[in-house]
């Protein structure tokens, strides 16, 4: 298919559905839900894609591509990948500036000539499994996105069922099937590169350079404008609504775990402690955003179909950030590893902040010297397929008796491992630092050889002491 000459009658795309995303924007939609894309948004590998004059944010999205093959109206999810032609890859480009304008339509911000870079070559459906397939992203060379089909929140069958229900799709539609975490901003000069390939099948790099528009916007229309939010949802660097920044990490490890732990229990949470589990660096805070990775019971069909290649575990560590902290729901078994030396070094290179584990660490000479932490329940020389599956990524787990959701914020010390949930971080952060800032008064007291009896904890008398205590500091 020749995609300099060649117009699809719809374009139909994503807003999310990949779990790796999903986690990163901190929701996970029940249902799929779509925007359309302009015909002569199309352009070919190769093309030059010019960035709007005044703005900053040009957002692209590495995606997998759905070509319709024949005519599709009311088909149930069981057949509907049989109406798809071929699949290739697909840049989603969109420029963040513009989205307060018409969020959820996205018909300004996404829809621009060239935003729509689809091939090189497109992979007859016939010849792949639709479940096998790998999407990578390159920026400048470097691999930013890469993802598997493992990793959808909505296949492709359904998809095609689902839009089929009030919407023809005709021989030549696209439907663009939502990118995985690591979509980021792309600046003139750069080059964007994009992917698929499943079994020595490949659609070639679908190849995008971006240069600087010259042509501003006229003043009859919405003009360019971002925040802080918008620059983080570009680039991908926090979820909506919270950031652990700096100085907030920093007041979290002011404050020891069993202080952490005692202001949640004041709030009715008793069972946020990952238990049982020994530090490779016990004298070393660990203090992150959870991400997410299950195993299921070994089972040699299970095994057979998703151990192998580029797995659930591989992925997971592959798709970590700096300042993430993987957390592993092995189900309390100690007869295996769940992760080795390889890939404990591949999550310190990535930047993650920590690994928890409530099964087995291969490797532990070789993981206990890296710099990054991991808590693991013990030792164990054997592979992963010895009792495992890896089968999730970025879901709601159970590790060491805690339930655990992407994005919580995990704290650890040699006392051991909490979760804190979201909306209750900056409260139980408060209040931990005053705790530990009164029991520095007490321990002073007790030292100086003051009795514990009204002063721990204090009575009013003591506390006018820890007034007068607190403005001399």
């Amino acid at each position: 298919m020749i995609w300099d000459m060649f117009r699809p009658g719809k374009i139909i795309a994503l807003h999310l559905n990949y779990r790796s995303r999903a986690a990163q924007r901190g929701r996970v939609p029940q249902q799929p839900s779509y925007f359309l894309k302009p015909p002569t948004s199309v352009a070919a590998s190769g093309a030059v894609l010019e960035r709007p004059a005044g703005t900053e944010l040009l957002g692209f999205e590495g995606e997998i591509a759905l070509v319709i093959g024949r005519t599709a109206r009311r088909v149930g999810p069981e057949d509907g990948w049989s109406y798809v032609g071929g699949v290739t890859a697909a840049n989603d480009f969109g420029v963040y500036d513009l989205r307060y304008a018409d969020k959820g339509s996205n018909l300004r911000s996404k829809g621009g000539d060239g935003f729509t870079p689809l091939g090189p070559a497109v992979l007859p459906a016939a010849d792949i499994d639709p479940a096998a397939l790998r999407l990578r992203t390159w920026l400048n060379g470097e691999l930013v996105q890469e993802d598997t089909t493992a990793g959808l929140l909505f296949g492709f069958g359904r998809l095609v069922a689902d839009l089929s229900q009030l919407i023809t799709l005709e021989p030549g539609d696209v439907v663009l099937t939502g990118t995985p975490a690591g979509a980021s901003v792309a600046v003139p000069g750069d080059i964007v590169e994009v992917e698929v390939d499943t079994a020595g099948h490949t659609t070639g790099r679908l190849v995008t350079t971006v240069a600087a528009g010259t042509v501003p916007f006229g003043p009859y229309g919405a003009l360019p404008r971002v925040d802080e939010q918008h620059r983080a949802d570009a680039y991908g660097t926090a979820e909506p609504g919270f950031d652990l920044t700096p100085e907030l990490r920093e007041r979290i490890e002011s404050v020891g775990t069993a202080t952490l732990s005692a202001q949640l229990r004041k709030r009715g949470y008793d069972a946020v402690s990952i238990d049982e589990l020994t530090s490779t660096r016990p004298g070393t805070r660990l203090t992150g955003r959870a991400r997410t990775l299950r195993y299921l019971p070994y089972r040699e069909d299970l095994f057979k179909e998703h151990g192998g290649g580029y797995n659930a575990q591989k992925r997971a560590v592959d798709s970590l950030g700096p300042g993430d902290v993987l957390v592993i729901e092995a189900r309390g078994e100690r007869g295996t590893g769940t992760v080795g030396d390889i890939l404990a070094l591949r999550a310190q290179v990535r930047g993650a902040a920590g690994i928890v584990t409530d099964g087995g660490v291969r490797d532990l000479a070789a993981v206990s010297a890296l710099d990054i932490p991991t808590y693991h329940a013990g030792p164990h020389p054997a592979v992963l397929g010895r009792r495992h599956v890896p089968w999730d990524v970025d879901v709601a787990i159970a590790c060491g008796g805690a339930a655990v959701c992407p994005g919580d914020v995990i704290a650890g010390d040699g006392d051991g491992v909490l979760v804190i949930p979201l909306h209750l971080v900056e409260e139980v952060v408060d209040a931990a630092v005053e705790q530990e800032r009164q029991e520095t008064f007490i321990a002073e007291r007790v030292a100086a050889g003051e009795r514990v009896e009204g002063l721990y904890p204090m009575d009013e008398h003591w506390r006018a002491k820890y007034a007068t205590w607190l403005e001399k500091r």
